[in-house]
């Protein structure tokens, strides 16, 4: 459970969460959610997506998105990952995000160790998915967002299982990456692809 919700107090700051999904698997992109959340509506069973049931995602991305302030999704494609590689297009996601609130916020705080430039004050929060109620919900639609985006391309691209493992690296994903070849959707910079590009 989130340990200090009441760590970031609003106090005249327009304070946004910030996470991303996707960095692990081999297909599809990575998205990034900004959210800024409204003190007077606050959300019940904000938390890690890890550790919700999918259909849970789905309610609480719902409430997210009616309650919110403000939220926003981007994302880096495929071709973007393998041009700058993951960490910078993870960054570049997060970055593109915060610029698509309807609302410009004065501190963005980011999931992780490191945080992306950008024209507003940042900082990073480790493990923050699980300590701040913003980045829970950024985490909260980051997730719900590209599991819908691999669901979508499960229906052109339906040989890979992809609405099985969403891109991830399983047993089942490489027997069918190897049985099928690589697709358009595969990201050919990441060593298993890679490895079948030879």
């Amino acid at each position: 459970m989130q340990e200090n919700l009441d760590l970031f107090v609003y106090d005249g700051e327009w304070i946004c969460g910030v996470d991303e999904a996707g960095r692990g698997p081999l297909a599809g992109p990575v998205m990034a959610a900004a959210v800024i959340l409204d003190p007077e509506h606050p959300i019940d069973g904000l938390r890690d997506s890890k550790k919700l049931s999918e259909a849970r995602r789905d309610v609480l991305a719902e409430e997210i998105k009616k309650y919110a302030l403000a939220w926003s999704v981007a994302e880096c494609s495929e071709q973007e990952i393998d041009e700058l590689n993951i960490l910078q297009a993870t960054m570049l996601a997060m970055r593109r995000a915060v610029e698509g609130l309807a609302i410009t916020p004065t501190l963005a705080l980011i999931d992780g160790n490191r945080c992306p430039v950008m024209s507003i004050r940042s900082e990073a929060i480790v493990k923050g998915d699980d300590k701040v109620a913003a980045i829970s919900a950024a985490s909260i639609l980051a997730k719900t967002a590209r599991d819908h985006a691999l669901y979508q391309l499960h229906l052109t691209y339906p040989q890979y299982a992809l609405d099985q493992h969403k891109g991830y690296p399983t047993a089942l994903h490489l027997e069918r990456l190897r049985e099928h070849g690589v697709a358009p959707i595969h990201r050919k910079s990441y060593a298993p692809v890679k490895a079948l590009l030879k």
